[in-house]
């Protein structure tokens, strides 16, 4: 007759091998969840010539900015505003977010002549990536070869900004980054706020598809695209 079943050594861990797998898998999830949004909102300043300050970042980001270069005592000489508009494409009123991170700037006293607006055209996706290289082109179209920028943006988006902006301004640029945080954004932990919650979530799988995948873009097109805006530059 023939056999319908056999067995077999099943090999299982013993108490210390779960622990040590519960510990392998459970300390670091433990220590992103309290660490993380810490780690993701980093500021890494730099001595840099150029402030590339996000406008989504809203009015009072680009006060925020203001108070950015003023306390920089005329180390920046350039201020690039860039982004798009407010709404959704279809909405009927809109607002450019560069027209009013402009207004206020002005109101801050941050020369008009420093400032360079850049508006980028509505995207679905990769607006970080788009932000980027419109950034990269505008100064390269009027000649500005700066060897650091810094990237004004807001909390757990900043480390993911650095990461774009450093791969779309190349070796020869160093890219610092300066991560604002709106009065009373820190008051309670993360998974407390509706808010900070969403961007954290968003940031970590934002930052590790960034670093591992490159966001999805194919690596030849994105690379290519962005060596041709530094061929341009020279």
């Amino acid at each position: 007759m023939p056999r319908l079943l056999q067995r077999r050594t099943v090999v299982v861990p013993t108490l210390l091998g779960w622990i040590c797998l519960i510990l392998l898998v459970g300390a670091p999830a433990v220590g992103w969840w309290f660490l993380g949004e810490k780690f993701l909102s980093a500021t890494q300043r730099l001595p840099a010539e150029v402030l590339l300050v996000e406008a989504w970042t809203g009015p009072d980001g680009a006060r925020a900015a203001g108070i950015e270069f003023n306390e920089a005592g005329h180390k920046y000489e350039h201020v690039v505003v860039v982004g798009g508009f407010t709404g959704s494409r279809w909405t009927r009123r809109r607002w450019s977010m560069v027209e009013m991170a402009e207004h206020e700037l002005s109101q801050c006293n941050v020369p008009s002549r420093q400032v360079i607006p850049v508006v980028v055209d509505d995207v679905e996706s990769q607006r970080t990536f788009e932000t980027a290289v419109a950034a990269h082109k505008a100064l390269a179209a009027r000649g500005i070869h700066p060897k650091a920028v810094n990237v004004f943006t807001r909390g757990a988006h900043a480390r993911r900004s650095r990461l774009v902006f450093a791969k779309v301004f190349g070796s020869e640029t160093e890219v610092g980054v300066v991560s604002w945080h709106p009065p009373g954004y820190d008051q309670v932990p993360w998974w407390r706020s509706s808010v900070r919650a969403q961007d954290f979530l968003t940031e970590t799988v934002g930052y590790l598809f960034e670093g591992l995948l490159n966001s999805g873009r194919s690596s030849n097109a994105s690379m290519g695209q962005i060596g041709g805006h530094a061929a341009a530059s020279h």
